[in-house]
């Protein structure tokens, strides 16, 4: 699911597995306010990227630049050895969310 407004949008892929990660997110008064996410992928990469966006909700753009893959990997109490490539996708992708928010409201 997308936000057809959102503030900043990141994408990023694995070419070597086809994983692809699209986040979406909405900011107000610097606190991410929405995350939704289009993946592509294994089971392992849609639930990285469902708890990368509940990982967000709701964190100032600064706590969420903090969120690393392997937060991730551990929040979803591990992945198998052959998977832990997807969690590598998740938070890299909500930093580029970030970064295409704060290039487009540079001041």
């Amino acid at each position: 699911m997308s936000i057809i407004d959102a503030d900043g949008i990141g994408e990023i892929g694995n070419p070597v597995c086809g994983d692809m990660m699209t986040f979406y997110i909405k900011v107000k008064a610097n606190i991410i306010e929405d995350v939704k996410f289009k993946t592509f992928g294994c089971g392992a990469a849609i639930a990285v990227s469902s708890m990368v966006s509940e990982m967000g909700k709701g964190k100032t753009l600064d706590e969420a630049m903090k969120i690393e893959n392997k937060d991730v990997a551990m929040e979803l109490d591990g992945l198998p050895k052959n998977k832990m490539h997807c969690s590598n996708l998740g938070a890299d992708a909500l930093h580029l969310a970030i970064e295409d928010y704060r290039k487009k409201h540079k001041k």
